[in-house]
């Protein structure tokens, strides 16, 4: 028996839309859903680009608007890949419209963004709709494994937590300028793009929340070239000379407090010589510690303090056996999963929940708490990083 579809519509078709269509084409094929996605709409702000990429990655239509997306009656769920600057206002829009929503992370561009997109789908779910902000990693099976650990209490108490994401696209300063260096396209630097993630991570897997923040964020190279000469042009402060200025940090750095009495001490760096992809989460406890890097992401190292003194130190538990969330639906016993494999699950999980009539996770309200924290570090960077609390913690 054929399965109902889920006709989506995707907006953007960069780095995430390449992630997200393979995601889509491959989620129905190893796991049984309920709903099977359609790849029907792929929008881009050029036609020619947008048709190029549909038929690359195998979506029926493509087209350059996204509100005649939106006014679709044959469109079920609208999915945001775009530059930040645009999330809330498609986002919203597409609420308001009746259509579920993924939107990729952070949230939005600023605080005031997010808690409108907020309020819009709280609205949009009391009329059945459902949304869910993008960050994937929660359903890297290592992670998965990891919040279960500390819910059955192995670790105890927690007491400290240690976040980094580290990468090194950026160090060399002859690279190009790129939307991600622009404030009014980004937001942010490396703290929204990549430091959103690790503060996501970190209470997903502990269930705490952020109470308040001291930071500091550095912008290391102020201008970069254009690419070929053009690429962002006046928008990023282009000059004569063929640059444009860089309006966003390059790295940050920030500590927190959380409402359990937990501290934690994170690092956002797109300089960080060396380093590729390397998300990194140290989680110590009273009874135990857990330490996960994502460039060996089918390994989750745990610590058991309660073992005899002679027994004690990190044990590597390698997360591709069938018991661990995913794991099961992919390939023989041992066999490792990659970087794609985890917006699969997001998939997965979303149109299941739209189909079952759940709630998704990450919500946006989720987002928001995120969004919160990116906040008070900025506000506590501006301050010469003095304490400040985070907005309804």
């Amino acid at each position: 028996m054929t399965s109902p579809t889920l006709n989506i519509a995707m907006i953007g078709h960069g780095f995430m839309g390449a992630a997200h269509s393979q995601a889509y084409r491959v989620a129905p094929r190893f796991f049984d859903l309920p709903v099977t996605p359609r790849m029907a709409l792929l929008v881009g702000r050029r036609a020619d680009a947008a048709a190029a990429a549909a038929e690359r990655w195998g979506w029926d239509e493509s087209g350059n608007e996204w509100r005649a997306a939106i006014e679709r009656d044959d469109i079920d769920l609208i999915d945001i890949g775009t530059p930040g600057d645009s999330h809330a206002e498609i986002a919203i829009a597409a609420l308001e419209a009746g259509k579920h929503v993924l939107c990729e992370k952070p949230l939005a561009n600023t605080l005031a963004e997010a808690e409108a997109m907020a309020v819009a789908a709280e609205r949009a779910r009391a009329r059945g709709i459902r949304s869910m902000v993008g960050f994937t990693y929660r359903r890297v099976p290592a992670i998965a494994f990891a919040r279960r650990l500390v819910a059955q209490g192995a670790l105890g108490q927690i007491r400290e937590v240690r976040g980094q994401y580290l990468q090194d696209w950026l160090s060399d300063p002859g690279s190009p300028m790129t939307w991600r260096l622009d404030r009014a396209s980004a937001g942010s630097g490396a703290l929204g793009d990549i430091g959103a993630h690790v503060i996501d991570l970190a209470s997903y897997v502990t269930g705490l929340s952020v109470r308040r923040v001291s930071g500091t964020v550095e912008t290391f190279v102020s201008e970069r070239p254009l690419a070929g000469g053009r690429g962002l042009g006046a928008s990023a402060g282009a000059d004569e000379g063929g640059t444009g200025r860089v309006t966003v940090d390059d790295a940050a750095w920030f500590t927190t407090r959380y409402d359990s009495g937990a501290i934690g001490a994170f690092e956002a760096s797109r300089f960080a010589t060396g380093r590729k992809n390397a998300l990194r989460l140290e989680i110590s406890g009273d009874r135990g510690a857990l330490a996960f890097d994502f460039e060996r992401q089918n390994e989750l190292e745990v610590y058991d303090a309660t073992q005899a003194a002679d027994r004690q130190g990190f044990r590597r538990i390698l997360t591709t056996e069938p018991e661990h969330p995913y794991a099961g639906a992919w390939w023989p016993t041992g066999h490792g999963l990659g970087y794609e494999h985890a917006f699969t699950h997001q998939i997965v999980d979303l149109v299941s929940d739209i189909a079952e009539e759940r709630d998704p996770s990450p919500s946006f309200a989720e987002g928001l708490s995120v969004q919160r924290v990116l906040d008070a570090v900025e506000v506590s960077a501006a301050a010469e990083s003095r304490w400040v609390d985070v907005a309804g913690a």
